[in-house]
């Protein structure tokens, strides 16, 4: 059945990738890479309305946290963006634990023969969608309602 779909972000400061299920939301398959423009309102606006074109039901956001689990600047920063977009819309925001997920994205990169210059332009789609897939897998085991 075709619903509305899950759109992933992987907030950074420079950059902000974008992932979205299939219309089946079984898959997470990378999307664009949005760059910040320095105004964090833009920014934040830009986001919301990338998942209203993406036809989203829900929203997922990584959360940055330390290799141990605790948590750091930047997951603060990224709890302020979450915040400020939950402000804009009505759609439920949930974070996912990113750990991991950009070493695998460059990692997937750099065996698909992606030269260095080029990774940047779709390392953090990639990781959104690692993002996105360790959500699908846990809201299809019981990790989210």
């Amino acid at each position: 059945m075709l619903g509305k779909r899950i759109v992933a972000f992987d907030i950074g400061d420079k950059r902000i990738g974008v992932a979205v299920t299939d219309p089946f939301n079984e898959y997470a398959l990378p999307s664009d890479t949005y760059w910040r423009t320095g105004n964090f309102e833009e920014d934040v606006s830009a986001l919301i309305a990338i998942a209203k074109e993406k036809d989203a039901g829900e929203i997922v956001c990584g959360l940055p946290v330390n290799f141990d689990g605790t948590e750091s600047v930047q997951t603060e920063k990224t709890r302020r963006f979450i915040d400020a977009m939950a402000k804009k819309t009505t759609l439920p925001i949930y974070t996912e634990d990113e750990r991991f997920t950009t070493m695998q994205a460059h990692e997937v990169q750099r065996v698909g023969g992606v030269k260095r210059k080029k990774r940047k332009n779709s390392v953090d789609s990639i990781a959104a969608s690692y993002i996105l897939e360790n959500y699908l897998a846990s809201k299809k085991y019981g990790g989210h309602v």
